[in-house]
């Protein structure tokens, strides 16, 4: 199992464990984070935008041009967003500390 921290946009920790290959968007959704991933999963949105703590941050794959593109319509962005839809949990990510932003975009308009 792969530990990860979720910090919401209170401030309030979250502590989950996934199985080593699943998504980050689906595990943050199974917990009742309010990631919306209106595009399940397929980079069609930014709805699924998080905040990767710094030192977590160069350990990821780099992100894809098209996942650059995606994060330039999402509210909110810093250096360390990603789309949680483009990160695959492997026991090297043991420990991620995650954020969920403070501001969202719904891309339906809603």
């Amino acid at each position: 199992m792969v530990r990860v921290c979720f910090v919401t946009t209170d401030g309030r920790r979250c502590d989950v464990t996934g199985q080593p290959g699943t998504r980050l968007l689906e595990l943050g959704q199974a917990h009742g984070m309010p990631l919306e991933g209106t595009c399940e999963g397929q980079m069609a949105c930014s709805t699924c935008h998080v905040v990767i703590a710094p030192d977590w941050f160069d350990r990821l794959p780099a992100a894809s041009d098209d996942e650059e593109d995606m994060l330039d319509l999402a509210a909110g962005v810093t250096r360390t967003s990603r789309l949680s839809c483009q990160i695959t949990l492997t026991d090297d990510l043991d420990g991620i500390e995650v954020r969920i932003p403070g501001e969202s975009r719904d891309m339906q308009g809603r």
